[in-house]
This record gives C-alpha cells, sequence and structure tokens, in this order.
C-alpha cells in the first residue's frame, strides 16, 4: 500500500490487539469479497501509512494511530473515512451477499446510535472477549484535574 492511490478500501485496525486480530482473521476468511463486490484490504495501524491515508482522507486528522488504537477504520479510495460500527457496516456493504443486509441496517438511522454505543462497549472491553488479552486494553482515561 505505498502512496496514496489506493484500488481498494482499506481497513486500519489495531495490530497489537489479539481480538481485533482474531476478528479481523475472520473477516478475511469469511469476508472476503464475492464475484459481485470489490476487494479490501487489512492493515494494522502499527504498519500502515498513515499520514499518507490522511492525505487521501483530506489531511484533518481523521486517520491516526491514536483513533485506529481505539475504533478500526474504513478508508476508501475517495478518502472517505469511516470509524467504529460505521466502519464495520461498511466492510460488510463492500462484502456484498447477506452480509451486505446487515451492514445497511447498520446504517440506517434508527440502528445506527445503538450500533455505535454496541461498538464502543466492545471496545472497551475487547481485552475480556474470547482471545483478548491484557494487551487488548484501551488506556484508562485521565482523572480531570481541579484548577
Amino acid at each position: 500500500m505505498k502512496g496514496v492511490v489506493m484500488k481498494d478500501p482499506v481497513l486500519v485496525f489495531d495490530g497489537d490487539c489479539a481480538f481485533c486480530s482474531s476478528c479481523v482473521r475472520w473477516g478475511e476468511r469469511y469476508l472476503r469479497q464475492t464475484l459481485a463486490s470489490g476487494g479490501w484490504e487489512a492493515v494494522p495501524f502499527q504498519f500502515a501509512e498513515l499520514p499518507e491515508l490522511d492525505a487521501l482522507a483530506g489531511g484533518r486528522g481523521e486517520v491516526s494511530a491514536e483513533r485506529a488504537g481505539r475504533e478500526v477504520l474504513w478508508v476508501t479510495p475517495a478518502g472517505r473515512v469511516y470509524g467504529g460500527a460505521q466502519a464495520v457496516a461498511r466492510l460488510l456493504m463492500r462484502t456484498g451477499g447477506p452480509w451486505a443486509y446487515l451492514g445497511a441496517v447498520l446504517t440506517s438511522a434508527p440502528v445506527r446510535p445503538v450500533a455505535a454505543a454496541v461498538y464502543r462497549w466492545v471496545s472497551r472491553n475487547r481485552h475480556r472477549m474470547p482471545g483478548g488479552t491484557a494487551a487488548c486494553a484501551l488506556p484508562g482515561r485521565k482523572p480531570v484535574q481541579s484548577a
């Protein structure tokens, strides 16, 4: 994935997280494109060309190591960036077949906030999920300092 010219979307994930890596391996095995859909590439953010992907997205900081450590990112060749549940939805829609219907449901207005809340819960608890380890835990929030 050299430069900012992309043929297929890129799924950027936390490669240090065993749960995230397991999910991506599952996706690569079961969600690979059908003849009717296009391909996609999965890249751990630790090895992704984040500045180039961010430049493709307009250079607004939408693609960063900090964000990719918190949520999976789906970066399209046109420079659109989706995060979290919406990134998963775009992956499912790209896959085609019955998965595309599930992805479309996740993008619908009534379901979007619920999908985002579920994604955030899973993300915060990924170290407790099957395949997860202590290395999967997100860094704790810093306490607010009073003045």
